[in-house]
């Protein structure tokens, strides 16, 4: 989630590295040039992100890639950086240790306030990334799961929704339980 930071600041790529890693207690998103702050998230949005690593973790570790929690930058072009909730690395080449730049899966866990940005704004970013394969857009508040993806990095990009069953996940090749996703929530 994030919110506008208190004045309009544009910075350019260095810069935004130079203000997160002074930061200690706010992370910023940068989008256009434009730094956003992020906030805080609810127990449930922790716990589905937190459901989500568990069953990606075994698939990425055996196929060699990384699986980075939103605490790794993603850098979508000179100007645009987020914090996505979940993303997997397999690209050996993709080596900068604080930004990641070629995704091949990146996961959005949907709250009240970031619902329009995942799904208008980072979708339309998120497609433009090269290496990505697949986005997947996770509801917080009912089970269901938007698969946003293509076949090979020059395929057209599709969609399909879940609301049980298994998402498939091309990278790696696995697939998702809704039931795992959504497991042990409160209420």
């Amino acid at each position: 989630m994030r919110e506008t930071a208190p004045a309009y600041i544009v910075v350019d790529y260095d810069e935004y590295l130079r203000i997160e890693e002074a930061s200690v207690d706010v992370r910023h998103e940068l989008v256009d040039g434009v730094l956003y702050a992020m906030v805080g998230v609810t127990r449930r949005h922790s716990l589905i992100v937190g459901n989500l690593f568990a069953a990606l973790w075994t698939p990425a570790r055996a196929t060699g890639c990384e699986l980075h929690t939103n605490e790794v930058k993603l850098r979508v072009d000179q100007s645009t950086v987020y914090y996505p909730d979940l993303m997997i690395v397999c690209d050996p080449e993709d080596t900068d240790p604080l930004v990641v730049s070629r995704p091949c899966l990146l996961v959005e866990v949907l709250s009240p306030s970031t619902s329009a940005t995942d799904r208008r704004e980072k979708l339309a970013a998120y497609r433009q990334i090269p290496s990505l394969l697949a986005y997947l857009v996770v509801h917080q508040d009912e089970q269901r799961v938007e698969r946003y993806w293509r076949e090979t990095v020059d395929a057209p990009w599709q969609v399909a929704f879940f609301t049980a069953g298994h998402v498939p996940v091309p990278c790696p090749d696995t697939s998702i339980a809704l039931t795992d996703i959504y497991a042990r929530l409160p209420g």
